[in-house]
């Protein structure tokens, strides 16, 4: 797993605020179905992402398991867990994020056999793969446009089950593979399956800043970082905890919010308006609006928190219409103008 300790604070970001938002809700909320953060390079897209590891809170795992199992009657069917005389303690650990890297293998991914075991004892035993590391957390794949086909398509096998399943030389393994997966790309160098492009429940779309301060400001804060990152991340992490303590307190706070019929069909016409396929649009609407509502600290989810992540949530949804050559942006703020009106 790679190491984000060191990474630049996620508070310390400069404007994109669409994509720290969209980061956020799924930290409260993973149901909202992952993150996709497509934009110009060198817009801070990768930053943002592993600047999250350090505002995610704890988890309660089994100590020792590699499967990062919780406490739970499901742990009897996790390969390790479910060994004779195998210790029950449970810790607390930072719910992980992982980066799988380009070029990655797919025994990388879903893990083999362990063969430095088996050619010293002469022992099948299975390595776990990057995918036992993100169970309960965040995998992340920079450049996803750019993944392989086949890579792609255990992404879509395992997010659609939450379990890996790996029957290969004469092993036969399955552990639970709960994940909430975050992309980012550059679409000038391709586009995404559709079948991967439905799996994300926000999309989110960044540019290069056009103010002139906010690039002099992403110069100072980023070279202030290079030449001494201790210092320049002990300067943000009063800021830091305060994100971490939102994230948890909006965590706990979720499931207390209601969803009125009021707004379940304001969210029904939106997707309505816009010929989104499917349901998912509607229930990730709902789940992002009653997310972006826990982090505001807000008792009740409103009209006024369908509108904020409308763009974050249906960007990605809508079909191509070749009489209106408008960009999804526009469209869905028109929609949002005539259905949802202030």
């Amino acid at each position: 797993m790679t190491d984000f300790n060191d990474a630049y604070p996620f508070a310390a970001i400069v404007g994109q605020d669409e994509v720290k938002t969209a980061l956020m809700i799924a930290a409260v909320d993973p149901s909202v179905g992952g993150v996709l953060v497509f934009g110009d390079r060198g817009t801070g897209k990768s930053t943002a992402v592993r600047g999250l590891a350090a505002l995610l809170p704890e988890r309660k795992v089994i100590a020792g398991c590699p499967y990062g199992c919780e406490p739970s009657p499901s742990a009897s069917s996790c390969p390790h867990c479910s060994l004779p005389g195998t210790p029950t303690k449970a810790i607390n650990v930072r719910i992980p994020v992982v980066d799988l890297p380009l070029g990655a293998t797919e025994d990388r991914l879903v893990g083999a056999l362990d063969l430095e075991r088996a050619l010293a004892h002469g022992e099948k035993r299975f390595e776990p793969g990057l995918l036992a590391r993100a169970n309960g957390g965040f995998l992340y794949v920079d450049e996803i446009n750019l993944l392989e086909d086949h890579l792609v398509d255990l992404l879509l096998d395992v997010a659609a089950s939450g379990r890996n399943v790996v029957e290969r030389e004469g092993l036969s393994v399955r552990h639970a593979a709960k994940f909430v997966l975050v992309g980012s790309g550059n679409p000038e160098e391709g586009e995404l399956r559709p079948q991967l492009l439905d799996r994300f429940g926000l999309c989110v779309e960044v540019s290069t800043p056009r103010e002139i301060k906010d690039r002099i400001e992403v110069i100072k804060r980023r070279d202030a970082f290079e030449r001494d990152r201790d210092a320049f991340a002990a300067a943000w992490d009063k800021e830091t905890v305060r994100l971490r303590r939102r994230i948890t307190a909006a965590r706990t706070r979720l499931a207390e919010l209601a969803v009125a019929d009021a707004v379940l069909e304001a969210a029904a016409r939106l997707c309505l308006a816009l010929g989104t396929d499917g349901l998912r649009g509607e229930l990730v609407l709902i789940r992002a609006a009653r997310a972006s509502a826990a982090l505001a600290g807000a008792k009740t989810v409103g009209i006024d928190d369908l509108r904020r992540v409308a763009p974050t949530v249906l960007r990605h949804r809508l079909r191509r219409n070749p009489l209106d050559d408008t960009g999804s942006g526009v469209r869905i703020e028109r929609a949002v103008a005539e259905v949802l009106p202030a």
